[in-house]
């Protein structure tokens, strides 16, 4: 019995899928030493976006949540497709939400940007982030085929 556990304890080290990573200019990505999304066979997991212009480091639109989720969801799907998906893979969002007033307006831009591929998501308001103009940070997780 432990002859055969051994066995498939070697083929499944032996056989590890390999892991692709994408990398954005984001000085978070740096300082914190992570990666933007990551591809493990058919699934992709994009960090915590926010929406910070990756080659200048500067936050966009720390006014709007609506417009700052825009931006997040362009980054997200750039960095999904980067890694061989596309945006009908994603399967789940996650949202954080600084403003509880803000809910509806990242809502509405999930919807216009998602409303056709309905992934489940889930939203969470009142949340602190490392940048007070952050207004916005959201997650996605999609599985490729």
């Amino acid at each position: 019995m432990s002859d055969s556990k051994t066995q498939k304890d070697d083929e499944i080290s032996t056989n590890r899928m390999p892991i692709q990573h994408y990398q954005t200019s984001n000085p978070y990505e740096s300082e914190f030493g992570y990666s933007r999304a990551i591809r493990k066979g058919p699934y992709i997991f994009v960090s915590g976006t926010t929406s910070i212009e990756p080659s200048t480091g500067v936050l966009l639109h720390p006014t709007s949540a609506y417009l700052q989720s825009i931006q997040i969801f362009e980054e997200i799907i750039r960095a999904i497709t980067a890694l061989g998906g596309s945006k009908d893979d994603v399967v789940r969002l996650k949202l954080f939400v600084r403003d509880d007033e803000d809910g509806s307006d990242v809502g509405r831009a999930m919807k216009e940007v998602f409303g056709s591929v309905r992934p489940a998501a889930t939203m969470i308001l009142g949340v602190k982030f490392v940048n007070p103009d952050m207004r916005v940070e959201i997650e996605a997780d999609a599985v490729m085929g």
